[in-house]
């Protein structure tokens, strides 16, 4: 039996080999952006009562209307925008599901995606498995910035959407205000659907704000807004998100959805929309990671990484230029076996592996862990 892949160029990702390595040698682990602790134990707790009420069987496809009545709630007391959680919410299996579905909803065989990289890497093959091509903008570091003029020229005819994610993964770079009205500017007038990633929407430093599309009104127009419960509330593996949109995009993306997964887990379901009835668990986290951050810059500051800024994730990145030319993947390989520290390189993010001796290490760790890997890196 002959097989044609969709993806022929898609192998393990560099997640699952540096986290694999990180297991095999005891390595310290910051390469998968996961938090070592757990999620609050109310919340665990909110979880299994629900289950013993009975949220066990399927959720209605959208999600339960009590959860995206807290999502609405809660995107007009932080943004002052106003959704319908029945036609412009839809809870999903994770953000990586949400971000999925918007793409196959929209793009077909043909279709051109503009992507910013370095980029999270479910973008580029769920645009390919969809028949699409990505259009690349490459940034640079240290800072990331985008060049919109370039973008506007590689938009066409056959343009479909446009990919943004803010906070951004790997680079920890913010889109603001000016931003967003330049990306507004830009798609005036055309077809082209923005699908921003907003998944970090709540770890955000140093007093910035997040400009989310939700804040302005033309562009959420042509907008699919994704976010996630697992990078708020410290459980990533629970998988559950949600989509944001108005309803003639949302109505095209639940088509998707529903083919897909139909509906997201229940009790988790059920225990997010209790638990966010106080908002103070997600108004907290800028200052939460904030800490965590200063006190990881802290711990490498004797060593020779070469931090860059960070704005936004948990994510830090470095420049490790000073210490060796190694291709950046060789280099975290040894940082995991020598030095006890997994990181990941951030060429993996480019379609073209751009190396630019920049590796990408996750603060989302307890502070002793922290201090630990700083300790181990001083060594390099």
């Amino acid at each position: 039996m002959r097989i044609e892949s969709k993806l022929p160029n898609v192998g393990t990702t560099i997640f699952t080999v540096m986290s694999g390595l990180a297991n095999q040698v005891g390595a310290i682990n910051l390469s998968q952006g996961f938090p070592n602790f757990n999620p609050s134990e109310r919340l665990q707790q909110l979880v299994t009562e629900h289950m013993a009420r009975g949220a066990n069987q399927y959720a209605p496809m959208p999600g339960i209307l009590p959860l995206r009545e807290r999502i609405a709630e809660k995107i007009e007391r932080i943004y002052g925008a106003k959704v319908n959680p029945d036609t412009e919410i839809t809870v999903t299996a994770g953000g990586t599901q949400a971000i999925f579905c918007a793409i196959a909803a929209f793009v077909r065989p043909g279709d051109e995606v503009i992507l910013l990289e370095p980029c999270y890497d479910s973008y580029r093959p769920s645009v390919e498995t969809m028949g699409g091509f990505p259009v690349v903008h490459a940034l640079s570091a240290p800072d990331y910035q985008v060049d919109w003029e370039a973008v506007k020229k590689l938009l066409s005819p056959r343009t479909r959407m446009l990919c943004i994610n803010t906070p951004q993964n790997p680079t920890g770079t913010i889109l603001r205000a000016s931003d967003m009205l330049k990306i507004n500017e830009l798609l005036r007038g055309t077809d082209v659907v923005l699908m921003s990633d907003e998944v970090y929407e709540h770890l955000i430093f140093d007093g910035e704000k997040h400009a989310s599309a939700l804040c302005y009104p033309e562009l959420y127009a042509r907008s699919l807004a994704i976010y996630s419960f697992g990078k708020t509330y410290h459980n990533t593996g629970w998988k559950t998100g949600y989509c944001v949109g108005p309803p003639e995009l949302t109505r095209e993306f639940r088509k998707v959805h529903q083919f897909n997964v139909f509906s997201a887990n229940h009790p988790m379901q059920a225990a997010f929309a209790d638990f966010m009835a106080d908002p103070s668990e997600y108004l907290g986290l800028p200052a939460f990671y904030q800490q965590k951050r200063d006190v990881f810059l802290q711990a490498m500051s004797a060593t020779r990484f070469k931090p860059l800024h960070c704005a936004g994730t948990y994510f830090q990145l470095f420049d490790y230029s000073a210490i060796s030319d190694e291709p950046d993947l060789d280099f975290c390989k040894r940082l995991t076996t020598e030095f006890g520290v997994a990181a990941i390189p951030v060429s993996s993010f480019f379609s073209d592996l751009k190396d630019e001796k920049v590796i990408r290490l996750c603060f989302a760790k307890t502070e002793d862990l922290l201090k630990l890997a700083g300790e181990k890196l001083r060594l390099c």
